[in-house]
């Protein structure tokens, strides 16, 4: 007679052992329903899982990871799984069951939650490589992630070459800015995203998943632009394109299942084209795109997408808004109170002690800062989302001088910006630039006006080589202060001149 053996450590069961798991097996996992295991590597061989895996849908992943033999003989309930992944058992049943899901942040968060080896995996994880795999390099035309709709680590997409080949269009501002837009509209097709130009009355009338993949995935298009050519050049480009995938939305049929998908994408194309009006110096433009984002993160029940909203409302109205800053801040701490990580924790209460500040609220700032720089120090988790990837110890300094200065306390700024500055952060340039530039505000505000223009000259170059209405607005800034001193100095002349003659150039 043979014997059964417990798949998980391959000891043998007893006769009467009806489990399916042996006694030490089950000891080790009384804490499943807290956490996910840790398995073995080859647990990612089981067949269910690899068909899985090929079929490029994280919903049939985790009901077939749900009931893989490792578990034993019963399969882990959807209520368990769900509490990992901090949904209801409905929703769950609804992902395994339904269209594939395409939020990015969400895919990453789920398969680092489960240990999802980055090798088996179809779309890139945070901190990690991404592989293109056979298919994506053929090209294959049924096939939505190829084009170039998701490209290697470090590989900028088309439009990024096409956006700055389109910027020696002439005439005026408003047709040049149309032309660029349009040009690099042209560029995102060729790259992947064809629907971008196609004429409205030509578009399917249907949407399927792809088409909603090929929307999430122009979102990380965009971001990698962003961090190439900046801004103040994808603004109208990220315009263009929400514009048109709205309205192709909006007259076009489509399941249930893939309309949550289509309204998380949308939500976060919202979310990116905010930003950059942000970084471009066009915050009035801004506001109704994170409105419509909120409202489409609840129409698709989607609170990681609404918490990402609430935050950046939060920032955008920090100055013109403030008490209404706060209350975004307060309610994305409550929508995520479940499932958020330390680092979000931490941005949400970093934004709150910013306004807290500029309330001119000492008290307030101070308490918020503590509970920031608190949960920071529980450090990273492989659950953060991707948009709280800038947060660290040199961004805390950041917020804590901007805090400061808007209390009036220039000297307390400039330490908190010379400590960021001596232990730069590599992958966050353009922030580190704005901090500089804050630090040479600081030092003209505590009188040292050599010192301010000294810092704002080394800047200068790294200013000229970013397209950030932001960063551009903030030394000008400095550099209107430094001109209307009445004595100036050789180093604030020095300054004031190589600038003028960097803005005419």
């Amino acid at each position: 007679m043979t014997h059964a053996t417990c798949p998980r450590c391959g000891g043998r069961l007893a006769r009467d052992n009806d489990t399916g798991r042996c006694t030490p097996c089950q000891a080790a996992e009384r804490d499943r329903l807290s956490t996910p295991p840790v398995v073995p590597a080859n647990f990612w061989d089981h067949e269910p899982v690899r068909l899985a895996l090929a079929e490029r849908h994280l919903g049939r992943v985790i009901r077939a990871y749900r009931c893989h033999p490792y578990h034993g003989r019963v399969a882990l309930p959807q209520s368990v799984v769900a509490g990992w992944l901090g949904i209801t058992q409905a929703q769950l049943s609804r992902v395994e069951n339904g269209p594939p899901v395409v939020h990015l942040d969400r895919l990453a968060h789920w398969a680092n939650l489960l240990g999802i080896p980055a090798s088996c995996l179809w779309f890139g994880l945070p901190g990690q490589p991404y592989r293109v795999d056979d298919r994506a390099a053929e090209g294959t035309a049924d096939d939505p992630y190829a084009h170039g709709a998701i490209t290697e680590q470090g590989k900028l997409p088309a439009m990024v070459v096409t956006v700055e080949g389109a910027s020696t269009g002439g005439g005026g501002a408003t047709d040049r800015r149309r032309f660029n837009a349009m040009a690099a509209l042209a560029g995102l097709a060729a790259a992947g995203h064809p629907y971008l130009m196609t004429d409205p009355a030509e578009v399917p009338r249907n949407i399927g998943m792809e088409q909603v993949r090929l929307a999430s995935s122009l979102v990380q298009d965009f971001r990698r632009a962003d961090a190439a050519a900046g801004a103040v050049q994808l603004c109208d480009i990220a315009v263009q394109a929400h514009a048109r995938l709205s309205n192709w939305a909006a007259r076009a049929h489509y399941s249930r299942e893939v309309g949550d998908a289509l309204q998380s994408a949308l939500a976060e194309l919202g979310i990116q084209v905010a930003w950059l009006a942000i970084d471009a110096e066009r915050r009035p433009e801004a506001r109704p795109y994170l409105n419509e984002a909120i409202t489409r993160a609840r129409i698709a029940d989607d609170p990681r997408m609404e918490v990402q909203a609430l935050t950046q409302l939060s920032m955008l109205l920090r100055e013109s808004q403030p008490g209404e800053s706060l209350h975004c801040a307060e309610a994305a701490l409550r929508v995520s109170a479940r499932w958020a990580t330390p680092r979000l924790t931490t941005l949400l209460h970093l934004r709150r002690a910013h306004t807290y500040a500029v309330l001119t609220d000492a008290g307030g700032f101070s308490r918020e800062m503590t509970k920031a720089r608190r949960e920071l120090e529980r450090g990273p988790h492989e659950d953060d989302l991707a948009f709280v990837s800038f947060v660290n110890e040199q961004e805390v300094n950041g917020i804590q001088g901007l805090s400061y200065l808007a209390l009036e306390r220039p000297d307390r700024a400039a330490q908190s910006f010379r400590a960021l500055i001596a232990n730069p952060s590599p992958g966050h340039r353009r922030n580190q630039v704005l901090y500089t530039i804050d630090l040479a505000d600081a030092a003209y505000q505590q009188g040292d006006t050599n010192e301010a223009a000294r810092i704002a000259l080394d800047v200068l170059p790294a200013v000229r080589q970013m397209n950030s209405g932001r960063v551009s607005r903030n030394l000008a800034q400095v550099r209107a202060k430094l001109a209307a001193l009445r004595d100036a100095t050789a180093t604030t002349r020095e300054f004031v001149d190589a600038y003028d003659r960097a803005v005419t150039v």
